[in-house]
């Protein structure tokens, strides 16, 4: 049986009335994202993710799925191909270029070049006092305790007939 000659009266079988729409009600549902998977309640309808970090994960993830797919296509190969054979091609440019620079002769800085930067106007230099003269034993034993029988005079003796070290 087809639909009666006029639309505007209602049939036997239908309402008179259209049904009134009702408030969307949220339920809890669980976060779409793998991993996370915690519930929530949606501000809207059709909200699949509990938080903006998860939504911007499954935005990554769908980026990532997509170029997956694409790469499998006859296409996506070719032009990875060509990706791969140019980064090649850059790689050999730098390594040609490098062992060029090796090759090249070294730079030379003068030593008028080299000790002008380091050196200090008189005035500075007058307030440095050269350190006093030790000798090379005080060095080598300043830190040395003193032999069980020893006493601090008999290192004293050794001290004298060393030649002395400046340092400064």
């Amino acid at each position: 049986m087809g639909p009666p000659e006029s639309r505007t009266r209602p049939g036997k079988k239908q309402a008179a009335g259209r049904r009134k729409r009702q408030a969307w009600k949220p339920h809890p549902r669980c976060c779409l994202l793998k991993g996370c998977e915690q519930k929530f309640h949606p501000r809207q309808a059709r909200q699949r993710y509990c938080s903006e970090h998860c939504r911007k994960e499954a935005r990554k993830w769908s980026r990532w799925k997509a170029q997956q797919r694409y790469r499998e296509t006859a296409a996506g190969r070719q032009k990875r191909n060509g990706q791969s054979g140019r980064y090649r091609e850059r790689i050999k440019i730098r390594q040609a270029a490098d062992s060029e620079a090796v090759n090249e002769a070294a730079r030379v800085i003068t030593q008028e070049h080299f000790f002008r930067a380091q050196l200090r106007p008189a005035r500075v230099l007058r307030a440095v006092r050269a350190p006093a003269a030790k000798s090379s034993t005080a060095l080598l034993f300043a830190r040395l305790p003193a032999c069980g029988g020893a006493s601090a005079g008999a290192r004293a003796a050794l001290e004298t007939g060393a030649h002395l070290i400046r340092t400064y």
